[in-house]
This record gives structure tokens, C-alpha cells and sequence, in this order.
């Protein structure tokens, strides 16, 4: 396939926007129980900012690959059987659990706003947090379905698609926390960096696993089915036309061979290894410079990986119009 850089930035903004409000509402429940130091309302509010935007910036990414942006509001009409149209409809409601989420720490709201007095402090944020929690699982789920439903472009069709897309999501959000965490809370970054490299370390696997299952992928159409010919020796010269066209533009990725490959190198070197030291470094030296650093460079990683991810994905159309002669 042809990645479309706006769908790359999209699945990698929201990805890392859900997996930081995740690690804020972690930590919030962990404090809760007394396993970590309670901290103010300001530095939840200001991660919910943060979160927010990020998940505002995918959301405005994903109207440039729109030839008509303004119907944009029909897409959320096929939901009971689309996920896109699920996608469209949980994300925007994320962003308002988040934006609910940060608006009640920094007011210092609870639940004796509606009558209900409880001792747990910062009770109403652990209650629409939950909801934030559910609504971020779920988000996840739509997204890695959109391409996982797809049963023709094999490379996708697997539950690892979902899984992976969680994985990168909490990776990139639990490590852009402990970046903030080191600038606004330094007694949170350890846990944030922990859970940090338990993500990184999970999705390294399975990632990993989903690159050894598409390199051994036999796929079921093949130049035979794809003309109705079965004749054991058949070898195609020619694309069929003698310039481009929307099949060749939309379904291929044109990249050579070579540099295809360089870019699975490059995804895999910069967004696990090399975040991974920077950010033992950074704790180590209690420098949220270098700890930042980490997170700029798995997220361009991310964008490699993400594009990787959909250039791998061989439409069967390219049996037929793949070959220029």
C-alpha cells in the first residue's frame, strides 16, 4: 500500500495522546492506595493539556487525506458495522473524558459537587478517569480493527495488529509521562520509566513476532487467480498501462526494494535500543533533556514504523499492476 502521511501521524498522535493519559490516571490510582507520593491537581491538569492536544493534532491530521473534508461527519454513520465509523465516534469522546479529566484536578472538583462525600480525595477524577481509561482500550481496539478487519490484505488480518497498535500507544505515552515527569514530579519518573521499558520490551516482541509471520506469508491470490489462468508458468512484463494511475499511485508504495528494507532497520534501531539508553541515561543522570530526547527519537521511529506498516501490506491488485516492464 501507499501510506498517506496524515493517516501516519494520526495512528502515531492519538496513540501516544491515549498512552499518556493512561500513565496520568495510573499514577492518580496508584497515589489512591498510597504506593506513590500524591501530587497536585496542576501537574495531572497540565498532562491532561498535553494529552489533549496531542489527540486534537491527530484528529486534525486525519482531514488532510479527505477529498471532501466537510462530509467528514458521515463517516461516523456506519457504526454498527464500521470500525472507522467507531473510531470517529470514540475518539472525539476521549478527548472530551480527557478535557473533563484535566478540568476537574486543576479546579479540585468532587463528588460533593453532586451530593456524594467520600474520603478517597480527587474521587470525581478517578470516576471520569475510569471512563477516560475505557474509552482509551476501546480507541485502540477500533483503530488496530480498521486494518486487522481486512482479510484480503493478509499482512494485517492478525490479532497482532491490535495488539501492537496498544503496545507502541502505551510505549510512547508512558515514556512522553516520564519526560514530564521529570520536569513536574521527579518522584513518579522511576515508575513511569519503568512501565516504560515493560512496554517497549513487550511491543519489541511482538512486533518482532509480526515481522517473522508476514516474511512467511503465503499469500492465496496469486498471477493465476488473478487473470484466471492456471498455467504453472506465467510471468508479467508489463504493469498494463504505459503511465501511472490511481492503482498504481494508491496501492503500491514505490520505494525500491532496497530502501524498503533500510526502513525496518531504521524503525526497529530508533524506537527500541536507542530510546531504551537514552532513557537509562536520563534517570540515571536525572536529566529530563535526555529523557526528552528518548521520546523525540522513538516517536520518529514510530512514524518509520507506522509507514513501514502500511507499505508492507500487499494489495492483490499488485499481482496485476505491480510489475513495470
Amino acid at each position: 500500500m501507499n501510506p498517506a502521511f496524515s493517516v501516519i501521524f494520526l495512528t502515531t498522535l492519538i496513540g501516544t495522546g491515549q498512552g499518556l493519559f493512561l500513565a496520568l490516571y495510573t499514577a492518580q490510582a496508584y497515589s489512591t492506595v498510597a504506593l506513590l507520593p500524591a501530587q497536585p491537581g496542576s501537574f495531572y491538569a497540565v498532562g491532561s493539556a498535553i494529552a489533549l492536544a496531542l489527540l486534537i493534532a491527530g484528529l486534525i491530521a486525519s482531514f488532510f487525506h479527505l477529498g471532501h473534508p466537510e462530509r467528514a461527519w458521515r463517516s461516523a454513520a456506519r457504526w454498527r458495522t464500521s470500525w472507522l465509523s467507531r473510531e470517529v465516534i470514540v475518539l472525539p469522546a476521549l478527548m472530551g473524558a480527557v478535557a473533563a479529566y484535566g478540568l476537574v484536578h486543576y479546579y479540585g472538583w468532587g463528588l460533593g459537587l453532586i451530593g456524594i462525600n467520600t474520603p478517597v480525595e480527587g474521587d470525581l477524577a478517578l470516576v471520569i478517569g475510569a471512563g477516560g481509561v475505557a474509552l482509551a482500550f476501546l480507541l485502540f481496539l477500533c483503530t488496530g480493527m480498521i486494518y486487522a478487519c481486512i482479510k484480503f490484505l493478509q499482512e494485517w488480518a492478525t490479532w497482532l495488529t491490535v495488539v501492537n497498535y496498544t503496545l507502541f500507544g502505551l510505549a510512547s505515552g508512558f515514556l512522553l509521562a516520564t519526560a514530564y515527569a521529570a520536569w513536574r514530579a521527579p518522584a513518579l519518573m522511576y515508575f513511569y520509566g519503568g512501565w516504560t521499558v515493560v512496554a517497549t520490551l513487550a511491543v519489541l516482541v511482538t512486533r518482532v513476532v509480526s515481522l517473522i509471520r508476514n516474511r512467511r506469508l503465503k499469500h492465496k491470490s496469486t498471477i493465476q487467480t488473478a487473470i484466471g489462468v492456471r498455467h504453472a508458468r506465467i510471468v508479467q512484463k508489463s504493469q498494463g498501462f504505459m503511465g501511472g494511475s490511481f492503482n498504481t499511485r494508491d496501492f503500491f508504495h514505490g520505494v525500491a526494494p532496497r530502501l524498503f528494507r533500510s526502513i525496518k532497520w531504521i524503525f526497529l534501531v530508533l524506537v527500541f535500543p536507542v530510546p531504551l539508553a537514552l532513557l537509562f541515561a536520563g534517570m540515571i543522570r536525572n536529566s529530563p533533556v535526555l529523557i526528552a530526547a528518548a521520546f523525540v527519537v522513538q516517536y520518529l521511529g514510530l512514524l518509520a514504523e507506522r509507514w513501514f506498516f502500511f507499505a508492507q501490506a500487499n494489495h492483490p491488485q499488485n499481482l496485476y499492476y505491480q510489475t513495470i516492464s
